[in-house]
């Protein structure tokens, strides 16, 4: 990933936290990394859903949509860092869980968000 990249998407992940905040999600991490992962953003919101949220932008659309470049290897790597966020964080291990995606595209102010991008039985 280039410099410009990381940026673009540092900036939007901060967009996507500001954003959050104002649907009522309480940010309780940010960029949490283990070994061989991350996941962006992690809240809860007012149903006491845990959610783990990757942010994803798009300069252009013609290769698809920001919420599609979430692949099985991707998926994979995010839940390997839920887990490791619940062995850190047992107090959150019984809440209800999702993983939801935040997809911005070019000149979008507010994101597109997709709620249960995939399922895990934990």
């Amino acid at each position: 990933m280039g410099i410009f990249s990381q940026k673009k998407g540092q900036q939007k992940e901060q967009e996507a936290v500001i954003w959050l905040k104002k649907q009522a999600v309480k940010i309780i991490a940010t960029n949490f990394r283990c070994k061989g992962g991350e996941i962006d953003i992690i809240g809860i919101d007012k149903q006491q859903t845990l959610i783990f949220f990757e942010v994803k932008f798009r300069q252009a659309t013609t290769h698809g949509f920001a919420s599609e470049f979430i692949d099985q290897s991707k998926q994979q790597k995010i839940i390997r860092c839920a887990q490791f966020f619940l062995l850190k964080n047992a107090k959150y291990e019984n809440f209800n869980m999702r993983f939801d995606s935040l997809s911005f595209q070019a000149k979008q102010s507010k994101p597109d968000w997709l709620k249960d991008v995939f399922w895990v039985g934990f």
